[in-house]
C-alpha cells in the first residue's frame, strides 16, 4: 500500500506549473495545508530564480 504524501504532491504540482488553486484536498484539512506548503516551497524557489535572472 502506498500512502499519499500531500506535501510532495504539492511540490510536484508547482514544478508542473499547476496553480495553487488546483489543490485537490478539502479546504481546512491537514492535507490541504501540507499540499499548499509543498506548492509554495517550490513555487517560491522558482519565482526567486526567475527574478534573479531578470
Amino acid at each position: 500500500m502506498t500512502d499519499r504524501d500531500p506535501f510532495a504532491e504539492g511540490e510536484r504540482a508547482a514544478r508542473e506549473d499547476i496553480p495553487a488553486e488546483a489543490n485537490p484536498y478539502r479546504d481546512g484539512s491537514d492535507e490541504h495545508a501540507l499540499w499548499a506548503a509543498g506548492h509554495e516551497k517550490v513555487a517560491g524557489a522558482i519565482e526567486a530564480r526567475q527574478s534573479e535572472g531578470s
